[in-house]
């Protein structure tokens, strides 16, 4: 009980703090950002781009990405969403109009946050270069959606445990299928 109260004063605190203290011209590019990823524009342009100018190497990451991502987004936004209907942060601690641009769904887990980091997080493994370069966007992503006031940050975490485990059941599913086959 303690724990529960004390992660919502922390995720009370930090969310009006990242709303407040971001200045205009950081808020213009994560907001950029942010629109890029919506409906994963931004994660299937990647895969396309790397896919098109990187060989075997970017079919196998572009594969490896977008597999993790849509395991990512049926995680997040077919089951995690419907199970928690948390509502999304007080207008009220949000001091600029983005607050009223957010989703109408339930705000646990962030669905853009699981996203982007599975994506990253399989890209990562098979062509780690490209892999710290989607990493910028994917944190960018993270820190758009507690400052626009669209999650909690302990919904963003929550994504980003479900991108994580979505990048791994994705790299390792097949040999533990093949293992268990009958």
């Amino acid at each position: 009980m303690r724990l529960l109260t004390g992660l919502r004063e922390a995720d009370r605190v930090l969310t009006r703090r990242a709303a407040s203290r971001i200045p205009p011209g950081v808020a213009r590019v994560l907001s950029a950002v942010e629109e890029s990823a919506e409906s994963s524009k931004l994660w299937c342009g990647t895969a396309a781009a790397i896919a098109w100018w990187g060989g075997w190497r970017g079919r196998r990451a572009a594969a490896a990405g977008l597999g993790a991502l849509v395991v990512a987004q049926l995680a997040s936004n077919g089951l995690c969403k419907r199970l928690a209907d948390r509502p999304r942060p007080p207008a009220e601690w949000i001091p600029h109009d983005e607050v009223s641009d957010r989703p109408d769904s339930s705000s646990f887990p962030s669905g853009h946050t699981a996203a982007a980091v599975a994506f990253t997080a399989a890209v990562a493994p098979v062509w780690p270069a490209v892999g710290v370069l989607c990493a910028v966007p994917t944190a960018l992503v993270a820190v758009e959606r507690v400052q626009s006031g669209a999650h909690y940050p302990s919904d963003v975490a929550a994504g980003a445990a479900v991108g994580l485990t979505s990048a791994w059941l994705t790299r390792h599913a097949p040999a533990l299928l093949l293992r268990h086959r009958p």
